[in-house]
């Protein structure tokens, strides 16, 4: 099993959105390292759901449903999108905490902090999900 860190912007799908629901598409990511790191991703990996913006924190977990498929919102055929699915509201846990957290200092959302798909280390997810 891997490890994620899906990033999006409350105001346009937030975690509470994706609780309302049973699984939703995860499209619309258009950077080629982001589009990499999906299609690695497997039936059964777990996400942590990040609300950037405003807010800048982890807000949730969500489960892979289905693996890399093409981006029905592309049309060019060079993007991807995953199937994720709600397993649990968390409490919010700011990019700050974040930042001042004992074994976080290598986590790739401190180095780019514009990716907004990323994998995270099991030890680095399990941290998050004691706070």
């Amino acid at each position: 099993m891997k490890y994620w860190l899906l990033k999006t912007e409350p105001d346009t799908f937030s975690f509470s959105d994706l609780m309302k629901r049973r699984s939703e598409m995860w499209d619309g990511v258009r950077n080629f390292q982001a589009r990499n790191f999906m299609m690695e991703m497997e039936v059964g990996d777990l996400c942590l759901i990040y609300h950037s913006g405003k807010e800048r924190g982890v807000v949730g977990v969500a489960q892979i449903v289905k693996s890399a498929y093409p981006d029905p919102t592309d049309s060019s055929g060079r993007w991807v999108c995953v199937d994720v699915a709600p397993v649990k509201e968390l409490t919010f846990l700011s990019l700050n905490e974040m930042n001042s957290m004992e074994g976080l200092g290598e986590l790739l959302l401190f180095r780019q902090s514009r990716l907004s798909v990323m994998p995270v280390t099991k030890e680095q997810f399990e941290i998050i999900l004691q706070k």
